[in-house]
């Protein structure tokens, strides 16, 4: 799972497919992700202390990760992310279009490092 919070993403499939917003979270167990703005849903609230008008709140529920694309910064177009160590032995993601890192995962390791 190379998706992170915070992370820009474009959905590929559902009713808010084409929408680009930003990860709020991650449920890795689950594989899913809450993205700002998307799919949205109504929860009936009855009248209480913490809602004292009551009715209807308007929040995100969780989007497959499969159905979700990353947004490279560099280039602007949705792909996908890959894996590889830097010449120190740290490892990163980067975007398989345009090569751009696009953020470290672990630090340096001398066993990884070129030589």
């Amino acid at each position: 799972m190379l998706i992170r919070s915070g992370d820009t993403v474009e959905v590929i499939a559902g009713a808010d497919r084409g929408t680009t917003s930003r990860v709020i979270q991650l449920d890795r167990v689950k594989g899913k992700a809450l993205v700002e703005n998307v799919n949205r849903v109504y929860k009936h609230v009855r009248r209480s202390q913490k809602h004292p008008q009551g009715g209807r709140l308007s929040k995100e529920m969780p989007v497959q990760l499969s159905n979700l694309m990353y947004v490279c910064e560099s280039c602007s177009s949705k792909t996908r992310l890959g894996v590889r160590f830097t010449d120190d032995g740290a490892k990163e993601r980067f975007c398989k279009k345009c090569g751009a890192n696009a953020g470290e995962i672990s630090p340096a390791h001398a066993s990884h490092a070129k030589k």
